[in-house]
């Protein structure tokens, strides 16, 4: 016979009283196993209840199944469909990172939000120049001939000047933090459990050191998948599917998962549009590393050039083709890093 699901209450987002809870329902002699939702909060409950012994799983929001007609969401009803749904098993955890792991992440994405707003500075200059029609006589943008236009510049109002000052200022402020969060992304590597993923990764073609970090800081311990297929999944690089009978109609990628990880995928895969060759400083990245990496690493490159040189030659779209290139290049990302040992993770 199954049991209804009962409501004790509502408690704040404050462990003691979490604490005070788990500790009554104890005393009763219940068998506790705990869900929640992956939010902004991150993860301390689900740290604070495993360490204690607790059976804790964060699920994913997108990956809850829903009544089509149900329209009415409150967070009673919330917590009621969870217990209910987690006691049948049909919840899909999400993967909790190990919290030095989840550091480097913050770090990688601190840079990110720094290097968005780097850009938009640079997109305000550009339109109070246009508003003021003047242009720049060169050719490229931002290189150092552009940066000593700008400081030469003469306005023809001193508050239009200030303002075209403070722009300038806070453009070097933020060129400046992005070149501090590096070298801490640098030192943090040093230090990384996932160290050894992270050199191997820079074997490939197209990815540095900054863009490993950031794949590696973002999906973490690369052994929880299986098969290439589900990175592939997770990382939202298969195309959608809407087939019915003997009909079979693929469309665009599915875009779910990781969204960090898939645009820097996607930033490299950009580096196989020439042909295969090993560059000195790919060679200089390449140093150390073990035999098979390095066979991964050519075997790559052979298949993605003569891939891409192939789907562009049947006239394929330039970036349905760099999807699809770098959709097996997690491929090989994810034959690298199983063939590199790591340090598990404390939990």
């Amino acid at each position: 016979m199954t049991l209804k699901v009962r409501v004790y209450g509502k408690i704040s987002n404050d462990l003691g009283q979490i604490d005070n809870v788990m500790r009554k329902l104890i005393s009763q002699n219940a068998e506790l196993h705990c869900v929640y939702e992956a939010g902004p909060c991150g993860y301390p409950i689900y740290r604070h209840l495993t360490s204690k012994g607790i059976d804790c799983v964060v699920v994913a929001p997108a990956l809850i199944p829903k009544k089509t007609g149900d329209r009415v969401k409150n967070d009673r009803r919330d917590a009621t469909h969870l217990a209910t749904l987690h006691r049948s098993g049909e919840l899909t955890p999400v993967y909790v990172p190990d919290q030095a792991d989840e550091a480097l992440r913050d770090l990688v994405r601190a840079r990110k939000d720094i290097q968005i707003s780097l850009r938009k500075v640079k997109q305000q200059i550009n339109a109070f120049l246009l508003r003021q029609g003047i242009s720049y006589p060169g050719k490229s943008k931002w290189g150092k001939a552009h940066l000593n236009w700008l400081a030469e510049l003469k306005m023809q109002h001193p508050a239009q000047h200030i303002a075209l000052t403070e722009y300038l200022d806070a453009m070097e402020d933020h060129e400046a933090r992005v070149k501090r969060i590096e070298k801490a992304i640098e030192q943090c590597c040093q230090t990384s459990r996932l160290l050894p993923v992270i050199e191997a990764l820079q074997a490939l073609r197209g990815i540095s050191l900054l863009s490993a970090v950031t794949v590696v800081a973002e999906l973490g311990d690369l052994s929880r998948f299986d098969t290439p297929a589900q990175l592939m999944a997770y990382l939202g690089l298969i195309p959608s599917e809407h087939s019915s009978g003997g009909t079979i109609k693929k469309g665009p990628i599915t875009k779910t998962g990781n969204t960090h990880a898939r645009r820097t995928l996607i930033e490299s895969a950009q580096a196989y549009r020439m042909p295969a060759r090993k560059s000195k400083a790919i060679r200089k990245r390449q140093e150390g590393l073990p035999d098979d990496v390095l066979d991964i690493a050519w075997n790559a490159q052979l298949r993605l050039c003569h891939r891409y040189r192939r789907l562009i030659a049947k006239g394929k779209n330039h970036n349905v083709v760099i999807t699809a290139i770098a959709r097996e290049l997690a491929g090989f990302i994810w034959a690298i890093a199983r063939a590199v040992p790591i340090v598990a993770a404390e939990r």
